[in-house]
């Protein structure tokens, strides 16, 4: 910070407890990530899709009624940072949450939105 910027600033300072426990910019840039990738009603509804367990992709398919390519591209996002993970079994692709847990948090959140 430049001088210039400290001197509208109030007296206290950051201690380095509140620092210490700052994550870094990499974590941040991780949790940033995540909540990109669930930042979006169609990926939220693959999400509460798969709270149940594993469905095939031809399942979520039908259950949003979008194209092929609209819900592969969704999916794709939620596994590129490793929400779900799928499984291939014939021509078909089996998907699951990597942790159940995440819906548990988007609900808190969406609490905040009530």
């Amino acid at each position: 910070m430049t001088d210039e910027k400290n001197d509208g600033c109030c007296e206290c300072n950051l201690t380095s407890e509140i620092l210490e426990n700052l994550p870094d910019n990499e974590e941040l840039e991780e949790i940033s990530d995540i909540f990109k990738s669930i930042a979006d009603p169609t990926r939220l509804k693959i999400l509460f899709l798969l709270k149940n367990g594993e469905l095939c992709v031809c399942e979520i398919f039908d259950a949003l009624d979008k194209s092929q390519s609209t819900v592969s591209h969704h999916l794709h996002i939620l596994k590129k940072e490793k929400i779900i993970n799928g499984r291939k079994e014939g021509k078909w692709i089996y998907y699951k949450l990597n942790n159940p847990k995440i819906l548990e948090s988007i609900n808190e959140f969406s609490k905040v939105a009530k």
